[in-house]
């Protein structure tokens, strides 16, 4: 999960973070982060989906559940419904034109993450293929002669963020083993 060499919008905590199509990995823990600290639920909207008023009505003998129509809302469904739509509106924000015009017929903010997700992380087969390709790097990396220790934790951290992004997080004490018996052994040979 390499972050963008120059981050145009900088790192302000008032406006989402903003994705141009590149380091999708990057900015979506960053929108995460983003929504969770503007307001927890907003998260819950994005996994859940919108919330939809809901009231019971008799039917014979039985008593059903149907949505609300929208003149029998109460102020409570209002509040609920307006962070849906707020989510929504954080999402599009984050995002440029071109993305924009991938999602602009979602209708919620589910929609739009889920959009974007299979976009740039393809179905679950591919994310499966992924994780498993990540995981066939993490487990044959190995520090490259006249490689600086820098240069090797850069690509070592790169694959062991992407493997966290897409689900499939590995501890810090096996990173810290596999990273330090690579580089002793590399530093072992130059002396």
């Amino acid at each position: 999960m390499a972050a963008p060499l120059n981050l145009e919008e900088g790192q302000s905590s008032h406006r989402p973070p903003h994705f141009n199509r590149y380091f999708y990995s990057w900015w979506k823990v960053r929108m995460h982060d983003y929504l969770m600290a503007e307001d927890s639920e907003f998260w819950d909207i994005i996994l859940d989906g919108p919330f939809v008023p809901m009231m019971e009505v008799k039917d014979g003998e039985k008593t059903i559940t149907v949505p609300k129509p929208r003149q029998k809302y109460d102020d409570a469904d209002r509040k609920k419904i307006e962070k849906g739509f707020k989510a929504k509106t954080l999402l599009v924000c984050g995002i440029g034109p071109d993305e924009y015009n991938r999602v602009s017929a979602c209708e919620s903010a589910k929609e739009i993450w889920d959009c974007l997700l299979t976009a740039h992380e393809g179905t679950e087969q591919v994310k499966e293929s992924m994780i498993d390709m990540l995981t066939s790097r993490y487990e044959n990396f190995k520090m490259k002669e006249g490689e600086t220790i820098h240069d090797m934790f850069t690509k070592f951290s790169s694959i062991t963020n992407r493997l966290r992004s897409l689900g499939e997080p590995i501890s810090m004490t096996k990173q810290v083993r596999k990273g330090t018996s690579n580089s002793s052994k590399v530093l072992g040979e130059q002396s």
